[in-house]
């Protein structure tokens, strides 16, 4: 087996093999050390040591800790698994539907192989592509994955590298793509040694909320990136993934020539080959940029998370307006803006942070803003983490799904969301004393800038991220599925409605339009083909009644009239009926629904 890493400030580096001696590694040019070591053949276990010294240090891009990341590293021979999937092309933006989903805890046994087994029934959904938290190895039995410091290795609780393959390898077979999130923005707290390799890999040059950033533009940056770049480019050649979300993008700091954000998504297409890759990016300053092709000086990357759509949609169906949610008031011409133009702050005003907020994005296509209702994040900053469902009224939040699932833009579900999952979604990490007091301590204060989630009461209920019962509690059941069926056949429903109506699915810019009905209800139009356009109708309010209607997206084409073609008060969801709403005087719009609508020939009853 041939060794070599990147120890720039040591003058020795020895493999030292468990049970099999040390052998030194010959030192090349840049800072690297490399060499072949006898007898380190496939599940060899292994250490660094450095100067001599006695402490026995794992690899930087292990690709396995079997005991952990301050365990042993692990010899792996990637070749050795045998993949099925060479008719499988990859993912492409247009036309996914996502879902997000913690390996942890999205079945009991929190491991690839038992995910791997829920599979067909996501496909059957009609999920298509699923979103895997971060798996890079991390400390402790339990946590989100964000603290990651063992960049290469899948964390040994949830299985072998071998199971995160077969369920790649599954998923293609069912016709689903899997993303990866990963973080590049900072390493973990706990079972970090990079600095003992090179104190290179950070600087101080950037402030970072969540530790040292990364050093990719200072002195000594070049190993660095390349250290990246390998771990996207394996991520994708070597387990087949089919795209990246990056964690964090606004503290991915970098100012040469070539972004380090625009290299990560120029290496991952490389590694790729004749495959089609997904790049989507979480950016809390909502930079467009990213989403932008390099010859428009864009990064090329295909996506962003759209937070400005879930800020808007979390106001309507809870009422509140605190912390970041300052700046959204729920109201129609929201949510048509933001079906027509993705991001709402593109350089307006900002109150919560004082500042403006976003850059111009109205170049970027509609299917270029991921959307959700839901997210790990969104989910735990309720203090409780409590899922959507149980602060929202059944009516809106059936009605602003079906926003959410037929908008132009690329919808994503949390797991457990397609059938209201009970299971609370706090934030958990395992980390022992002192840091774990200090995670806690952090956790409280940041959720503190929400007043209902400060006082003394609230606090006291915030889950403890330590604690394995907070842990246990996020854990999904499945039975849910059968309890709470109209939950999941409403999700099911609309999901067949956007995959198989040639409208709802085109994602076409600038083929949708839209109006406010009324002081919580307002229509899209979709623009088909030679008249075939499709409404859909939402009322977050009371029943309206338009008798007077100066609205031109409400006249149905030539000859037609407008006829309901799925409507969330449906009994099979849990509604109390759907009336036709477009009468021959008026128009009938029901409280808390959502209504498409198609055109159909006009009857020729003598009225005109």
């Amino acid at each position: 087996m041939h060794f070599r890493v990147w120890a720039p400030r040591r003058n020795k580096v020895e493999v030292v093999l468990k049970g099999g001696g040390a052998v030194a590694l010959t030192r090349e040019d840049g800072g690297y050390f490399s060499g072949v070591v006898p007898g380190a053949g496939c599940g060899a276990l292994y250490r660094y040591r450095l100067d001599g010294e006695h402490a026995l240090l794992p690899d930087p891009a292990s690709r396995f800790q079997p005991a952990g990341p301050h365990g042993p590293s692990q010899v792996l021979d990637p070749g050795q698994f045998e993949w099925t999937d060479s008719d499988w092309h990859g993912l492409r933006i247009a036309g996914q539907v996502m879902y997000e989903l913690h390996a942890g805890t999205f079945t009991r046994d929190g491991t690839f192989a038992a995910a791997t087994e829920q599979l067909p029934e996501l496909a059957a959904l009609g999920v298509t592509a699923i979103e895997l938290m971060p798996v890079a190895e991390f400390a402790g039995r339990f946590g989100w994955g964000y603290d990651g410091v063992d960049l290469f290795a899948p964390h040994h609780h949830y299985g072998s590298p071998e199971d995160l393959r077969h369920l790649v390898d599954r998923a293609h077979s069912l016709g689903l793509g899997v993303i990866l999130d990963v973080v590049y923005n900072h390493i973990g707290p706990d079972g970090n040694y990079l600095k003992q390799f090179s104190s290179g890999y950070f600087t101080s040059a950037y402030k970072n909320e969540w530790g040292d950033a990364i050093n990719f533009d200072g002195p000594d940056s070049g190993p660095v990136r390349e250290f990246f770049l390998a771990n996207a480019r394996y991520w994708i050649s070597e387990f087949h993934i089919d795209g990246l979300r990056l964690d964090a993008t606004q503290t991915i700091f970098d100012n040469s020539a070539e972004h380090i954000v625009a290299a990560i998504c120029r290496e991952a297409r490389s590694a790729a080959g004749g495959r089609s890759v997904i790049l989507v990016a979480e950016s809390e300053t909502q930079d467009a940029r990213l989403a932008r092709p390099v010859e428009a000086g864009g990064f090329g990357l295909d996506a962003v998370w759209n937070d400005d759509f879930h800020h808007s949609a979390r106001v309507a169906l809870a009422g509140r307006a605190e912390a970041y949610y300052t700046d959204y008031s729920g109201a129609p011409q929201e949510f048509i803006s933001s079906a027509k133009r993705g991001y709402l702050y593109q350089g307006q005003f900002y109150r919560w942070q004082g500042k403006r907020r976003g850059s111009p994005a109205l170049d970027l296509p509609p299917a270029a803003f991921v959307n959700f209702l839901e997210n790990h994040d969104q989910a735990a900053n309720t203090g409780l983490g409590a899922r959507i469902h149980q602060f929202a009224s059944p009516g809106r939040l059936r009605a602003l799904t079906a926003l959410l699932l037929l908008a132009p833009g690329t919808p994503m579900l949390f797991q457990g969301q397609e059938f209201a999952a009970s299971s609370p979604f706090a934030f958990f990490a395992d980390h022992k004393p002192p840091l774990a007091d200090a995670v806690e301590k952090g956790r409280v204060e940041f959720l503190a800038q929400f007043p209902s989630l400060a006082q003394p009461d609230s606090r006291a209920r915030i889950p403890v991220p330590h604690d394995p019962a907070t842990f246990e509690r996020a854990k999904l059941d499945f039975g849910e599925r059968e309890r709470h069926a109209e939950v999941y056949a409403l999700h099911r429903d609309l999901l067949a409605l956007r995959r198989e109506d040639r409208v709802f699915s085109a994602q076409r810019p600038g083929g949708i339009d839209g109006a406010v009905l009324g002081p919580e209800a307002f229509v899209l139009r979709y623009f088909g083909a030679e008249g075939d356009d499709r409404l859909l109708v939402v009322n977050l309010g009371i029943d309206l009644r338009l008798a007077i209607v100066p609205e031109p997206l409400l006249a149905p084409p030539e000859g037609m009239r407008w006829q309901t073609l799925w409507s969330s008060e449906d009994p099979r969801y849990g509604g109390s009926g759907a009336p036709g709403i477009d009468t021959d005087r008026e128009w009938r719009i029901p409280g808390r629904t959502a209504t498409a609508m198609r055109p159909a020939p006009r009857e020729t009853n003598g009225r005109g």
